[in-house]
């Protein structure tokens, strides 16, 4: 049935649940949402409407349907039995997600099968009972997903075990005396397990393969991060060896097939405790009205042979790991800091992306090309940032810098820093203008001693000199990727790894729609992906400097998906561009690697490569590139609580960061660490979480806390093992 031909005011409960049985039934891949229901079986009465959505509420207990989010269901397909994630979780409320997504489902502890947090397994659902959430049991573990540990060993007389970070498993991981390695109780150690739990066993059984050090001390704890991942810490002596043996040498043949820049004025940008320079700007003027803006690119490829064993190293790391205080470089040091590196004085092999640009930054030429260069300067962005302001370049702005004084700009290649930044404000503008998101990112940051010990914790601010460099960057990587992708018609397109970003969830961008109309501001969700962009960006603008604006720019970057590597190319939303790679930083990201060699090959008039394979590898370096930010985010937690463990006790001004159903988060505005206000210290009233208004709600004298409220905290403890600091609410 289509258009619901009985709906209207006397349809009974009986005949509207038929009605939205045959509704589905014919509907059996579409997920729909009310409005459409109510509009195709006319349902046009308030009455009607409620009855309808308790009717489908029911269908979705007996799981006839599936719920998507507020307002839509969907006809469930998927059967009794189901594939996918097992979720276990401190508190003991356990969770199945299914593969095909949807509705987490409670797993309780009895049925789990002892099964660990990321675990692929196979469930039953249960029978349902009337008043009950849903609830599933683990029938099968398909695959774990992981086979080492990491913990703090504890070695009694009689009996050895692993007490892991996570703290999420039922039974203790037992250790044989004979495979402890030499470890001693307090030691934090790598454990592998031997025999996992069955029916005759309830316990896991493994050895020690590492010892990382004493729990406390800064490298162990590093190294445990690391491991915890399943991230390298060291690197495989086969793998230095091989860099060892790679030749610095540039030779005849290679200078013959590059172009020639080392008398070109040229510098790279880069932080002041960089090593591996993998980017440089060369510049000079052609004429009057004519700017030639070499980006110079590391030519990783050319030392990194497709295959070879660093090659494969690379590829499994797929990208260097930045910790608080060490880098954990994807390449060997050998080649990353030293033969790849664009170090200032020394000649060096780039594949480069040269602009020929006009004054309003228009490109009117570009070629890429194999170069040899010769850096001579190497800045930090803080010297490149005085240079700049010294000379009148205020922050933000688009217009030229005033006209040098009779001696010239002050600074060493004042003028080309000068250019290259006006340069680079015009593309900026540009973008905005074409629709790119503005949210402007800032990054937590940590001074450490020699032993590793946080001495100081503050936020650094994108400044010009950091905005110059990100986009000539930005340039070469939309130019590259422009120029493989968008091909004319009736050509084949060529396999290339791109970095695409979709556009945001509709559902959240909604909630963020509604949420922002209670602050007085507009978001346009409907329209072209450039007009959701710009109501963005006037959002971001309308906020800024006032009391809400972290809080909708966290509301808003929630509504972000997250952007990834992929050879199937739907553009870049949060960049405006359509076609979008990473070409610029060969030594620390795989994919960059990857790029170098497809286009050389292209150049040369090579075949393409098989999509599936590229696509394969895109989906592993996504992965890695999301597992190296889990470990940056946990150093950054680490040192955060190892800052603030000698100031227990004391209390700070500080705001709402995060809301949860278990506590609030609050961040001290002083130092930016962030800690956590557990809900059972909020013991003035009883408190409800409203997940959509990202706020706890009393319910008897209904004082409300919200994402960016002044919060007076006192630091209740800061447990290092947990990497947790608690806070507590201040009176004073």
């Amino acid at each position: 049935m289509g258009k619901g031909k009985k709906a209207g005011k006397r349809l009974t409960k009986r005949q509207l649940e038929e009605l939205l049985h045959s509704y589905f039934q014919q509907r059996p891949e579409e997920t729909v949402a009310f409005k459409q229901i109510f509009r195709d079986l006319r349902l046009n009465t308030h009455p009607l409407k409620m009855l309808a959505i308790d009717i489908m509420d029911e269908m979705a207990w007996d799981d006839y349907l599936s719920k998507d989010g507020d307002s839509a269901y969907r006809l469930n397909t998927k059967g009794q039995v189901q594939e996918g994630t097992f979720v276990r979780k401190a508190n003991g409320k356990n969770t199945f997600q299914p593969d095909e997504g949807g509705t987490p489902v409670f797993v309780a502890e009895r049925n789990s099968m002892a099964a660990l947090n990321g675990d692929r397994v196979r469930v039953q659902f249960m029978a349902r009972r009337r008043n009950h959430i849903k609830e599933a049991m683990v029938i099968e573990i398909i695959k774990r997903a992981k086979d080492t540990f990491v913990g703090k060993l504890q070695v009694d007389s009689d009996i050895a075990f692993l007490i892991t970070q996570e703290n999420l498993y039922i039974h203790d991981i037992i250790i044989p005396k004979r495979k402890l390695k030499g470890g001693t109780t307090g030691d934090k150690a790598v454990v592998k397990v031997m025999q996992w739990p069955d029916a005759d066993h309830k316990n896991i059984i493994g050895e020690v393969i590492d010892i990382l050090g004493r729990t406390g001390e800064n490298n162990a704890e590093m190294h445990a991060i690391l491991a915890q991942y399943g991230l390298p810490y060291h690197y495989p002596k086969a793998v230095e060896d091989a860099a060892n043996r790679i030749s610095a040498d540039i030779t005849p043949e290679d200078f013959a097939e590059r172009e020639d820049f080392r008398d070109v004025v040229t510098f790279t940008i880069d932080p002041k405790d960089a090593k591996d320079y993998d980017d440089a700007l060369s510049v000079r003027r052609l004429d009057d009205k004519l700017w030639e803006v070499g980006v110079h690119i590391a030519d990783v490829s050319h030392y990194v042979k497709e295959g070879s064993v660093i090659d494969k190293e690379a590829f499994n790391r797929a990208t260097s790991v930045y910790l608080v205080d060490r880098t954990i470089p994807m390449l060997p040091e050998r080649l990353c800091n030293f033969i790849c590196s664009l170090r200032p004085d020394e000649e060096k092999l780039c594949y480069s992306v040269i602009f020929n640009l006009n004054e309003q930054a228009e490109i009117k030429d570009w070629r890429l090309v194999h170069t040899v260069i010769k850096s001579n300067r190497r800045f930090a962005y803080e010297e490149a940032q005085a240079i700049l302001e010294q000379n009148g370049v205020v922050d933000g702005t688009g217009q030229p810098a005033p006209p040098a004084p009779k001696g010239g700009y002050q600074g060493e290649y004042a003028e080309e820093l000068i250019m290259l930044d006006r340069l680079a404000k015009l593309l900026r503008e540009q973008r905005f203008k074409n629709g790119a998101i503005n949210f402007d990112s800032e990054e937590l940051h940590f001074d450490v001693d020699e032993t590793g010990k946080p001495i100081a914790c503050y936020f650094k601010r994108s400044k010009d000199a950091n905005k110059l460099i990100e986009e000539f960057m930005l340039l070469a990587n939309r130019t590259v990727a422009e120029s493989i992708g968008k091909v004319p018609k009736g050509k084949a397109v060529k396999t290339l790894p791109y970095r695409v970003h979709d556009n945001p969830d509709p559902q959240k961008l909604e909630t963020l729609r509604e949420f922002v109309m209670k602050f007085g501001y507009k978001l346009k969700t409907a329209g072209t992906k450039g007009s959701t962009a710009r109501s963005l960006n006037a959002l971001m603008d309308g906020c800024e400097g006032r009391k809400e604006q972290k809080l909708i720019q966290t509301v808003a970057l929630r509504a972000m998906m997250k952007a990834k590597y992929s050879v199937h190319n739907i553009g870049h939303f949060g960049l405006a561009f359509d076609y979008y790679t990473h070409f610029t930083s060969p030594i620390r990201r795989y994919p960059d690697t990857m790029v170098h060699r497809l286009l050389t090959r292209y150049q040369q008039g090579g075949r393409s490569v098989n999509k599936d394979q590229y696509e394969e590898k895109c989906e592993h370096c996504s992965d890695m590139e999301q597992t190296a930010a889990n470990a940056e985010r946990d150093s950054i937690k680490y040192k955060m609580v190892e800052f603030m463990g000698d100031k227990v006790g004391e209390t700070f001004d500080a705001h709402i960061s995060g809301i949860q159903s278990y506590g609030i988060y609050c961040e001290i505005d002083e130092n930016h660490c962030e800690g956590m206000v557990p809900m059972r210290d909020l013991d003035d009233d009883y408190y409800d979480f409203d997940e959509k208004n990202y706020c706890l709600v009393g319910r008897r004298r209904h004082h409300k806390y919200q994402l960016g409220d002044p919060i007076r905290i006192r630091v209740a403890s800061a447990n290092l093992e947990k990497r947790q600091l608690d806070f507590a609410l201040s009176d004073d």
